[in-house]
């Protein structure tokens, strides 16, 4: 009998939602064949048996949020297999993602392992060191929504299996705390009363209601406000002039016009990027955990709208990749993306990321760093304006950038060392091919 554990997809899932069940309890299951579908705070994925069996029981249903390395199912040697109960001791987390050279996951390494790793002797069966017993059991998003909530984890019954604490028992801990509760335990919750004024004003008659949040969904809010709030944002600006951009992708278009194949201006844009990181390396660089990281490889993130959010799936070593390949991969990755449908490590290991919403005619706009990156460059939508050009007033193609730079890990002068370079660049576009 094995155990069939809610694995991490990403660098940054704490949590998956079962978004369905591709195999029913009693059917035979072969090595490679797809469980389950996973919705993670990234994209919904599909999970593979990794190896042979009957698929006996499913603990959990279709919609249920559980956090990584909690049983979802198991896997027996015929279909009438009884599954045993989980031991006392809880079950240890798969492992984390292993660190790459540049700091950060490595390709694959968000492929889930089958069965997890036995807790260590002598810990308690929150993953927490200490002596057994000495901390209730608890789930890993339990613990976070307990620091989050301000909440005395060890004050918790649990509801959960073999009295183990769970979301839903933090978040009634939390609600039931007593008003008299320091001032800090409450911060949490302090914005609740004008929240729930907001949502009455809302629901008396203004024809308003509530739209089911995906896990998608939720994790970018999370993220963006961490990056907000975590990542000293500065910004800089610039417009070019994209006349010989223009020339250039139609030139390179008119010679792939016998291959069927196309180079997009977000292509030369992403090109670009990544040939001047080469010369700019402390650019592609991290803040994390009071370190910061030079990346030895230049990996670009391509925002990506899709149904649930936005998504930045990733090409690695792009500054390495020739133009036509550029511009193939970016579309199959934007077509995985919208389908939903990116392996993890399509959407991990970013170093840089680039925001395009010139196709939606913005002038310009100022983005949000997709942490721990340290910069993401927003482009606008090119346009016809008077500009002077050889000593005269002209109509020309223009074409904004703005750059959104984390102050910790890059310094302005070198944020606009860098801007200034890639301009020229776009504005000499051969440069991107040599």
């Amino acid at each position: 009998m094995s155990e069939i554990y809610m694995p991490r997809l990403s660098d940054t899932m704490e949590e998956g939602v079962i978004s369905s069940w591709v195999k029913n309890v009693g059917e035979e299951v072969a090595s490679g064949d797809v469980l389950v579908e996973i919705e993670t705070d990234k994209a919904v994925m599909e999970y593979e048996a990794y190896e042979d069996g009957y698929l006996v029981k499913q603990t959990v249903s279709e919609g249920d949020t559980v956090p990584i390395g909690e049983v979802i199912g198991y896997l027996g040697d015929t279909p009438d297999a009884v599954p045993e109960e989980p031991s006392s001791g809880g079950a240890a987390a798969p492992a984390e993602p292993g660190p790459a050279e540049d700091g950060r996951s490595q390709e694959g390494a968000g492929e889930p392992a089958q069965a997890p790793q036995p807790a260590a002797s002598g810990s308690d069966a929150s993953g927490s060191g200490g002596e057994e017993g000495t901390r209730p059991r608890s789930s890993p998003l339990a613990r976070r929504l307990a620091r989050e909530y301000g909440v005395d984890i060890a004050s918790i019954s649990g509801s959960g299996p073999k009295g183990r604490i769970v979301r839903a028992d933090i978040e009634a801990a939390a609600q039931q705390r007593p008003a008299e509760a320091p001032a800090a335990a409450a911060a949490p919750q302090a914005a609740a009363p004008a929240a729930a004024a907001d949502r009455q004003a809302y629901d008396d008659g203004r024809d308003s209601s509530e739209v089911q949040v995906s896990n998608v969904r939720k994790v970018i809010a999370r993220r963006l406000v961490q990056s907000k709030q975590e990542a000293p944002h500065f910004y800089l600006r610039r417009t070019i002039d994209a006349e010989a951009l223009k020339a250039f992708r139609s030139q390179i278009n008119a010679q792939l016009e016998s291959t069927g194949d196309k180079i997009s201006f977000n292509d030369l844009i992403v090109k670009a990027c990544a040939t001047t990181l080469r010369t700019h390396p402390e650019v592609n660089r991290s803040w994390v955990d009071e370190k910061l990281l030079q990346h030895g490889r230049i990996n670009v993130g391509v925002a990506v709208a899709v149904e649930a959010g936005l998504i930045v799936p990733v090409l690695h070593d792009a500054d390495k990749t020739p133009l036509s390949e550029v511009g193939a991969r970016s579309r199959e990755l934007a077509e995985r993306a919208r389908d939903g449908k990116l392996k993890p490590q399509e959407m991990s290991g970013g170093t840089f990321s680039v925001s395009n919403l010139g196709m939606y005619g913005m002038d310009s706009f100022s983005a949000v760093i997709n942490p721990p990156e340290a910069a993401i460059l927003a482009v606008g939508a090119m346009k016809r304006q008077p500009v002077v050009h050889e000593g005269e007033v002209v109509a020309r193609t223009t074409m904004s950038l703005e750059l959104s730079v984390d102050h910790r890990a890059v310094d302005g002068a070198v944020g606009a060392a860098f801007l200034k370079d890639l301009a020229e660049v776009l504005e000499n576009p051969v440069r991107i091919v040599v």
